[in-house]
């Protein structure tokens, strides 16, 4: 496996006679540089198999981090935008957001978790024959849920805080907006922004494989989460957090947040309960589209496809996961 995914130099860097110091600042300096993209393609078909093999409690547990991860991106974005209307070009407050959002996939990443929509890169080891379907759905379905828990977890915790009412009512009043404008999307629209935004937040899980260091992770996964806020784009585990956030300020936020938003000019908005769930269906199709085929696949059929296993016995110990 290091073989295929280094080229057999770090292999013959062990293997060569007594090192030297001269030797081991070489060695330290090729570890740092990152993975080229057919190893990539390999590695992302071991996380594939890696991520399978974990038992349910864990999968489970890891995805619900994964959705309160993306929750709180959510949350640091809609502070970053409070009160900027108006005063910023639309652009600039888009960028804002999409800057301050990619906490979110960072923490996913670095500190351990699973999300549904970088999980759809899961395909690639299913077409090498690695993972069984079964398996695989198995996988898809337990992290979207856990990702749904972490996500509405999150939402409750910020207004049972009572975070949505600082700035008198700014905050709140992002959250309604960001809310209103997701669950009254048609569902055409949600389901391509949906296409395109699972392309991005893929391809930054992507070049994040690539990367050696914690600063290169961050790093290269920045401008990808940032490009796909900043163009508008749908994602089924923030509009997890960022729907029931405007839902349960629209049915339970005290009559003082109320009159802090009519002074501001606002009305109470209208989120569509059953709205919120076509949404979140459509753009769940969407983000698998986007992730599992225009990036998966495509990288698969590249890289991967004239690759399959010539052992049998490894071939039948991988189609058993």
């Amino acid at each position: 496996m290091l073989k295929k995914i280094d080229g057999g130099r770090l292999l013959e860097a062990r293997d060569s006679s007594r090192p030297t110091a001269a030797h081991g600042e070489a060695s330290l300096s090729f570890a740092l540089d990152p993975l080229m993209p057919d190893a990539i393609a390999q590695a992302a078909e071991d996380v594939g198999v890696k991520k399978a093999k974990l038992s349910p409690g864990v999968l489970f547990g890891l995805s619900v981090l994964g959705g309160a991860f993306v929750a709180l991106g959510g949350l640091f974005a809609t502070v970053t935008i409070s009160g900027a209307a108006g005063h910023l070009p639309y652009g600039v407050m888009r960028l804002l957001m999409g800057a301050t959002f990619s906490l979110g996939l960072m923490l996913v990443v670095i500190a351990g978790a699973q999300l549904f929509t970088s999980d759809a890169l899961m395909v690639m080891a299913w077409a090498s024959g690695r993972l069984k379907t079964g398996r695989m759905l198995r996988v898809w379905t337990t992290v979207w849920l856990g990702n749904f828990v972490g996500a509405l977890g999150v939402a409750a915790l910020v207004f049972l805080s009572g975070q949505y009412t600082f700035g008198h009512g700014e905050v709140g009043a992002s959250a309604l907006y960001l809310a209103t404008a997701k669950s009254t999307l048609a569902p055409d629209k949600a389901f391509f922004l949906g296409i395109l935004c699972n392309v991005l937040v893929c391809l930054a899980a992507w070049v994040a494989m690539a990367a050696r260091s914690i600063g290169d992770k961050i790093l290269a996964m920045f401008f990808p989460i940032a490009a796909f806020v900043a163009a508008g784009f749908e994602h089924c585990v923030a509009n997890m957090y960022f729907i029931p956030v405007g839902l349960f300020i629209k049915w339970w936020a005290p009559d003082a947040f109320w009159a802090d938003l009519a002074s501001h000019g606002g009305t109470p908005p209208e989120i569509p309960l059953d709205q919120f769930a076509i949404n979140l269906a459509a753009v769940t199709l969407g983000n698998w589209v986007g992730g599992a085929v225009l990036v998966g696949a495509v990288y698969w059929l590249i890289f991967r496809s004239g690759s399959k296993l010539a052992d049998p016995i490894k071939e039948k110990l991988y189609k058993s996961i």
